[in-house]
Parts: C-alpha cells; sequence; structure tokens
C-alpha cells in the first residue's frame, strides 16, 4: 500500500519501521518539528525523522496542518491510507478525509478506555491489571473512532517506559496485521459509555504525597519512570524514585523507618530501590546510602 506516516517520539518508532520491512511504499513521514534539546540547546530532531532518514525517505514537519497548502500537499501524496502514532498534531478533516482508506491510529489503550495523552500512565496509576493497544478508524472526535483491531497484555509491576516499549511493538505488529486486507475488516463502534480519559501528565502530579496508600506510591512510581520520575525532597535536595517495592510496616506518613531508606506512608510503607539524587546518576538505593546517608526518623516532603 501507499502510506503517509505520522508520527514524532520513540513509540511511533517500530510501526514506521515495520510498515517499511513489511513492502509498503511510504510517501511521506509527518514528524514534528526539531526541538531545542541537550545542553548545548541544539535542535534535534525527533525520533521519527532520524529512523525515516536512515530509511531514505521524504520526512516532513509543518508546524500545523490546518494551513490549505499544507492540506494540498498532503492530499497530492495519493495515499491508500495515513498511518498515525503519536503524531502530537490535531488532523483536520480534510487531512482524515485525503487518503482512500482515510486515517488509522495506534493507540495505546483498549479503547473506549483511557482516550486521550497519557492512556499508558493513567492505566498504570489506576491499578490496571491488563491494557494493550487499540487500531482505529480517525474521525473528528478525540479517539472517537471505530477500532479495528485490539490487543492486550498485562501491566503487573512494569514501568511507563517498560510498556511502551513493550506496546511500541505490539502496535506495530497489529498493525501490520490490520493493513493485509483493510476491506475485510469490520469497525466496531465505542461504546462512549464506557469511555475514560487519559488527561496530560502535570508534573506537578509527580511529586510523592506520603499521606498516600503505599501501594498507590509504588503505582505512582511505576507510571512516572523514566520521566518525569516520581520524587520527594530533603531540605533542597530533590530525589528521584525510579523503583521502588511496598513494605509491610506502619508509621508516622513521611517518616523513615530504618537506615534502609523505608518511608511510612499513609497505609504501609514504600522502599525505593532505584533512586537518583539531584545531579547525579541514577543508582541502587544501597549504593546511594553508603555516600550519603538518610537516617531514620528524617521527614521527607
Amino acid at each position: 500500500m501507499r502510506i503517509i506516516f505520522m508520527g514524532t517520539p520513540d513509540f511511533s518508532v517500530p510501526t514506521l519501521a515495520a510498515l517499511h520491512d513489511a513492502g509498503h511504499t511510504i510517501a511521506a513521514v509527518y514528524t514534528q518539528p526539531p526541538r531545542r534539546a541537550g545542553r548545548g540547546k541544539q535542535l534535534q530532531p525527533s525520533p521519527v525523522q532520524k529512523e525515516a532518514e536512515i530509511r531514505g525517505i521524504e520526512v516532513r514537519y509543518p508546524a500545523t496542518l490546518k494551513d490549505l497548502d499544507a492540506q494540498a500537499e498532503f492530499a497530492a501524496l495519493d495515499a491508500d491510507v495515513a498511518i498515525v502514532a503519536a503524531y502530537g498534531l490535531l488532523l483536520p478533516l480534510p487531512i482524515l478525509e485525503a487518503p482512500k482508506h482515510g486515517c488509522l491510529n495506534v493507540h495505546a489503550s483498549i479503547l473506549p478506555h483511557w482516550r486521550g495523552a497519557a492512556p499508558i500512565q493513567r492505566a498504570i496509576l489506576a491499578g490496571d491489571h491488563v491494557t494493550g493497544v487499540t487500531i482505529m478508524q480517525m474521525e473528528k472526535g478525540l479517539d472517537t473512532g471505530p477500532m479495528l483491531a485490539t490487543a492486550r497484555t498485562p501491566i503487573e509491576r512494569k514501568t511507563a517506559g517498560e510498556l511502551t516499549a513493550e506496546l511500541a511493538e505490539l502496535g506495530a505488529q497489529l498493525m501490520v496485521g490490520t493493513l493485509i486486507d483493510l476491506d475485510a475488516l469490520h469497525p466496531v463502534p465505542q461504546d462512549n459509555a464506557e469511555a475514560t480519559y487519559a488527561s496530560k501528565i502535570d508534573k506537578s502530579e509527580a511529586r510523592i504525597e506520603f499521606h498516600r496508600d503505599a501501594e498507590f506510591i509504588e503505582r505512582q512510581v511505576r507510571a512516572f519512570a523514566p520521566a518525569p520520575g516520581a520524587f520527594f525532597e530533603i531540605g533542597q535536595d530533590r530525589y528521584r524514585v525510579l523503583a521502588a517495592e511496598v513494605i509491610g510496616r506502619e508509621g508516622m506518613a513521611g517518616t523513615v523507618l530504618d537506615d534502609k531508606l523505608t518511608i511510612a506512608c499513609g497505609h504501609g510503607a514504600i522502599r525505593p530501590t532505584l533512586i537518583q539524587r539531584a545531579g547525579k546518576p541514577a543508582m541502587e538505593t544501597e549504593a546511594l546510602l553508603r555516600g550519603h546517608a538518610i537516617p531514620a526518623g528524617t521527614v521527607l516532603r
């Protein structure tokens, strides 16, 4: 098939690679413009742009698709279908309708649950046992279109980073299979009454509130690992907790209970196992404490 691919972050790359490896013609790749990053604040291309350039595929990064000229250039590609995976721009109706088979989206949840920007993090925070990917026919609403295929995977104790990588691969293979015979598929409308929404993550949500239940805080740690990283502070120092375990102990919430950095919560306690002090590399908690003790009785905030 002749495909326009639209995506930006690492999550999108496996789908682009799988489609290209399956022999489809990628007419063009649309991605977000390069952003300034790193110490030198140099312009950095998106992961999708890097992958497309390695494969010799034309890359476009318009600031908007509302412009009539941009819409005309998109339509002129005469694509059979557009594949969208975490692109980052809203697609106006002329874009959605330009390809022969419209636009198909790889969404990282089992729709209609967790429509929106942060489905992986919200599923972990909510304590869901299972998540997955959905291939959806895009329409004007936010992740409201009919579903073409789904695949599931257990969440278990996976971090958002681990789950993102797993769902990216799962979605790539599911999309390749979906395109084998689009005309034979039977789109299934979503039940709007069952919809839940995955709002964008605010950095303030990453602060650990130790009055919460230890089980919730452990999920918070996994939902925000590797970024932005759930954190607490001691004085002026910030500590990002990248992995933690639940411990069956009680105490005054926010108080360090022992020399292993077991921290009392509203119910139960957590013990960070992988931690990062501001300006330092991430390390096992035991290694951190050997060089930077946090004594029992310390109150965290």
